[in-house]
């Protein structure tokens, strides 16, 4: 299956390296490709045009990258506010994936005071382990290839602290008492409160599950750079145009002062 798509607002570096996935890879090309939900996935850019390559359907594809959702319905209404403004200006390619429960939680669990090289050594290590192997690379290990998975058995990763709360939150999944259709129905608090259950999950652990692969917009993870930024630039909250949808407008403003060094608006 090959699909080509134009959009000024879907760009695949700011997309793939925001801090939402981590194991897109780039290639000396400028092309990502990644192993998703099992099959491999490749995607070049040239300009507003994208081709997207693999073996998933239409449908599925068109899922995993939200291409039904018009973005730039978000970056209107976030434009109402300048400091929103001139984040959407810089980062408006982002796109939040629809990626698969399973994966990330464990993906979020990882990132735990963990930087995106480390994350991704430890992802790669748990998938060469535990994962199935194909011409492309490594499968994410599913809850059932992990199951009965103690932390000693997980050493091999060099996850620390994580092994852990990996093995718990696999438990869970596996006892049904954590169950991903029932987590997808609720709405975000209780839903949130859900995922808290697991040992070592938290607001934000939880809050990136419910965004990244529940799409559950209203999320809106805070690690110690979103908190910074919040201090500095909305001590009383996002402002009303980010309603409902404060996940992507988390997005826009994060990635934004990671790659600017800051933003030049004035605070609101």
């Amino acid at each position: 299956m090959k699909i080509k798509i134009k959009n000024n607002n879907f760009d695949l570096k700011q997309t793939f390296l925001c801090g939402q996935c981590f194991r897109w890879k780039e290639d000396e090309s400028g092309a990502f490709s990644a192993i998703v939900s099992g099959k491999p996935i490749k995607t070049v850019q040239n300009g507003d045009e994208i081709t997207i390559e693999s073996d998933h359907t239409r449908e599925f594809l068109e899922n995993y990258f939200d291409l039904a959702t018009d973005y730039s319905e978000y970056i209107n209404r976030f434009s109402a506010d300048p400091t929103l403004k001139a984040a959407c200006d810089g980062s408006h390619g982002i796109r939040i994936l629809r990626q698969e429960p399973f994966e990330t939680l464990i993906s979020f669990i990882i990132s735990q005071n963990n930087n995106i090289p480390r994350i991704s050594g430890i992802i790669n290590r748990l998938c060469e382990s535990f994962g199935g192997k194909t011409d492309d690379g490594y499968t994410f290990p599913t809850a059932n290839q992990l199951y009965g998975i103690t932390p000693e058995d997980l050493a091999p990763l060099r996850a620390g602290f994580r092994a852990r709360y990996i093995a718990d939150a696999v438990k869970r999944v596996n006892s049904g008492e954590i169950d991903f259709d029932e987590i997808n129905a609720l709405p975000l608090v209780p839903a949130r409160e859900r995922l808290k259950t697991i040992v070592g999950v938290g607001d934000k652990v939880a809050d990136c599950v419910l965004l990244f692969a529940f799409h559950k917009l209203d999320a809106f993870p805070k690690d110690v750079w979103v908190k910074r930024l919040m201090a500095e630039f909305y001590p009383d909250g996002l402002p009303e145009c980010a309603k409902g949808a404060e996940g992507i407008a988390q997005q826009y403003l994060f990635d934004y002062v990671r790659n600017n060094g800051g933003l030049t608006t004035q605070k609101v």
